[in-house]
């Protein structure tokens, strides 16, 4: 599972690329690797049109994970579309574009020693979007933290495609990379979209680096 990715374009080029309106995000800095709960950008419908704002990567977890434990850690990536537990989530006032200029998979190849292999869709590492989810949610994430309430967000992923599935052969993550994929999955239902949780075509990924925590040059936060 995908439990690190890099962005490393400014926030004017995500702006621009998804037609956001409004940009709450601040002063965002290259995020060269992106960890499960780090707060990262989302692009989501709001009523002015689309905003960009900051959320904490990781969507609720199941009551059933929940069991015994004081502590919710989220879940960063969604397979399962037909559970109960991610079906509310699956309209398009929950959905956003997740970007994203590489994403890692850890190398469970034959005699694969699990550290990071990258992923883009060149080496100029260009932004897409991932097909995300996003909910408002009470919770604790941390101990020390105790209990809040923020934005989380998730993003779907589908089986691999050759380049993924060569190191890490279960799945990869669902990635958008038209504006007219971008413009469904924010808007349509979910009957209009649901094919797009597939893998990209075999060949549409680059690998631009192994081994390393970070990804295209930004400071690892």
């Amino acid at each position: 599972m995908c439990n690190l990715y890099s962005l490393v374009k400014g926030q004017a080029a995500i702006r621009e690329l998804a037609e956001v309106m409004a940009d709450h995000t601040g002063n965002l800095p290259e995020m060269a690797g992106i960890y499960p709960d780090y707060p990262a950008p989302i692009v989501r419908n709001q009523e002015g049109g689309r905003e960009m704002a900051m959320a904490r990567w990781g969507m609720p977890s199941p009551a059933f994970a929940l069991e015994g434990k004081s502590v919710d850690k989220g879940v960063t990536n969604i397979r399962n579309t037909k559970s109960p537990h991610w079906r509310r989530w699956l309209g398009p006032q929950s959905r956003c574009l997740v970007p994203f200029t590489s994403f890692s998979e850890p190398d469970q190849s034959p005699g694969g020693d699990r550290k990071p292999v990258w992923f883009a869709l060149n080496e100029d590492r260009p932004l897409a979007f991932f097909a995300g989810i996003w909910t408002h949610w009470t919770c604790v994430r941390k101990k020390a933290e105790g209990e809040i309430s923020c934005d989380l967000f998730g993003f779907l992923t589908t089986e691999a495609n050759a380049e993924v599935g060569r190191y890490h052969p279960k799945a990869m993550p669902v990635i958008l990379t038209e504006k007219d994929e971008w413009d469904s999955w924010l808007n349509a239902p979910w009957d209009e979209v649901a094919a797009l949780q597939r893998p990209l075509p075999d060949h549409a990924l680059t690998i631009t680096g192994k081994g390393d925590k970070s990804d295209g040059g930004g400071e690892l936060l």
